[in-house]
């Protein structure tokens, strides 16, 4: 093959929902706004500790749909930006990543919260609380239903599109939609949210019934307590899942890189150097050194990786035994 310049292209490898997930965020965003006020309100004035801690957790929550709304916007804005060197598909995995850091702190305030409450018990207006309480779990199922994935995915070949270097690389460049099935972080962080938001929603019903029939009322701050447990719990997982996509660390059950390599490797070629990572929800890039005692065209190479549908981007080196 003789050398030539590489034809433009854009390196777009966000979430074939991205749109549909930005919008529905946006709703979220104020559904979760309007029911925290009234939580948070209500708690203050009913003395509820149960009430207050899922209005400030719902807070936490509005605040980190929020990263995650404007991230996606900032993702789409600035796809074709050629500064971002490989996209702007990881901007989700930074938003979860914040929004996970969030939540754990907010966790800790109202855990030591609810430490005070019940070394210092104040009284609880019930019925009250109640009635808020199960507003704002109808509110927290409506948005997980709403930001939902529904794992759809594309798996046809998109078109791929050769760019020769020179005599020994080339770079393969899938089309922006999904095509695998990877999770999109940012979503997920949202989804995780609501879904925390409706747990402690339920935790607080529990211990409102149980303080208004059997006079437990220091069972609402440590349901309080509770709560928070699950919030760091939720936070962990968010921090560890998109950290590791923003290190480029594949977990061990992601099995893309034996993959590459038993579409690769043959009599003749062996991959000597081997780089895979994630670029994006449902996109992944590969570079590929190998050593050949028969080189073929890098056509040929492309041609045997056709089927994996998760690679979006590839480089392909090709040394001469």
């Amino acid at each position: 093959m003789s050398p030539n310049a590489a034809a433009p292209h854009d390196h777009v490898f966000l979430g074939e929902n991205h749109a549909r997930n930005e919008r529905r965020t946006w709703l979220v965003i104020a559904l979760t706004a309007t029911m925290m006020v009234a939580e948070i309100t209500a708690g203050t004035i009913y003395g509820s500790m149960a009430l207050l801690a899922d209005g400030w957790h719902m807070s936490t929550h509005a605040s980190a749909l929020l990263i995650t709304a404007l991230a996606y916007r900032f993702a789409r804005k600035h796809a074709r930006n050629p500064r971002f060197t490989f996209g702007t598909g990881k901007l989700g995995d930074l938003a979860a990543f914040g929004s996970a850091t969030v939540l754990a702190i907010v966790a800790l305030l109202i855990g030591w919260e609810s430490l005070v409450r019940l070394r210092s018990p104040v009284p609880i207006s019930f019925d009250e609380a109640i009635f808020v309480a199960v507003i704002g779990l109808v509110v927290n199922l409506v948005s997980a239903r709403l930001l939902k994935d529904d794992h759809s995915h594309h798996h046809g070949h998109a078109p791929h599109h050769a760019h020769d270097h020179d005599h020994d690389h080339d770079h393969d460049h899938g089309a922006a939609a999904t095509r695998g099935g990877d999770r999109d972080n940012n979503l997920r962080a949202a989804y995780l949210h609501v879904l925390a938001d409706a747990l402690t929603s339920v935790l607080a019903i529990a211990a409102l019934l149980a303080g208004r029939s059997y006079g437990w009322v220091w069972l609402d701050p440590v349901i309080g307590i509770v709560g928070a447990l699950v919030i760091l719990s939720w936070s962990w997982g968010l921090l560890r899942d998109s950290g590791s996509v923003l290190m480029d660390y594949l977990p061990d059950h992601d099995d893309l890189p034996a993959e590459v390599r038993a579409a690769i490797e043959s009599e003749h070629d062996e991959i000597v150097d081997l780089h895979v990572w994630q670029l994006g929800p449902g996109h992944h890039g590969a570079i590929i050194a190998l050593k050949s005692s028969r080189p073929e065209p890098v056509a040929a190479y492309r041609a045997r990786l056709q089927h994996i549908d998760e690679l979006s981007h590839v480089t392909v080196e090709i040394h001469p035994a």
